[in-house]
């Protein structure tokens, strides 16, 4: 009975020190990366997108603030234009464990009135999805996400804005897609 609970504590305590190893090698890989763009701006046209993470780094269990604008710069006071449920979307990459979180969302008809200077901002609210062949840490990984919940890692935004401009009788003039990308940390605790 003794060896049977001294292998068990054994085991136990190998257990217990591959996970630590294993969190200490995240931190050293999340070493590796550098945070070179919290805030990007592209210009096209009539428009400017933007996509912003407030800070480079969070702490695992901080409120990761990512947001997207879209500001109507033309000559008229005002412009309507039209997307999916958001003309913003946020796919992310998690580069430590190479983990791709798509975005997705409904994909009804939507018009948006963008007033001349006056930016419309939209925060990211999480996102992804899965399928039941998924590996069980990504899907625990993606659930996380989904709650803007963000593990430790190295997160590359890829952001675009997808809208199309309409002429008097509705039909489609111009379209958009604005790409930018941004890149963060959150640090383990």
């Amino acid at each position: 009975m003794r060896k049977v609970m001294l292998l068990g504590f054994l085991l136990l305590v190998t257990i217990i020190s591959a996970c630590s190893v294993h969190n200490a090698a995240r931190r050293g890989e999340l070493a590796e990366y550098e945070v070179t763009n919290t805030h990007a701006e592209l210009e096209e046209g009539d428009f400017i997108y933007r996509l912003v993470t407030e800070r480079g780094e969070y702490n695992q269990g901080d409120r990761v603030t990512l947001y997207a604008e879209l500001e109507y710069i033309g000559e008229k006071d005002e412009v309507t234009i039209y997307h999916a449920a958001s003309p913003f979307h946020f796919p992310i990459v998690e580069k430590v464990r190479n983990y791709k979180v798509d975005y997705f969302m409904n994909e009804p008809l939507v018009s948006t009135v963008l007033k001349k200077g006056e930016p419309y901002q939209e925060e990211y609210k999480g996102s992804g999805g899965y399928s039941s062949e998924d590996d069980k840490q990504y899907v625990a990984f993606v659930q996380k996400i989904a709650e803007n919940q963000f593990p430790s890692g190295y997160y590359v935004v890829s952001g675009f804005a997808d809208f199309f401009l309409a002429d008097e009788e509705g039909q489609k003039k111009k379209g958009f897609q604005m790409n930018a990308q941004i890149d963060f940390k959150v640090l383990p605790q």
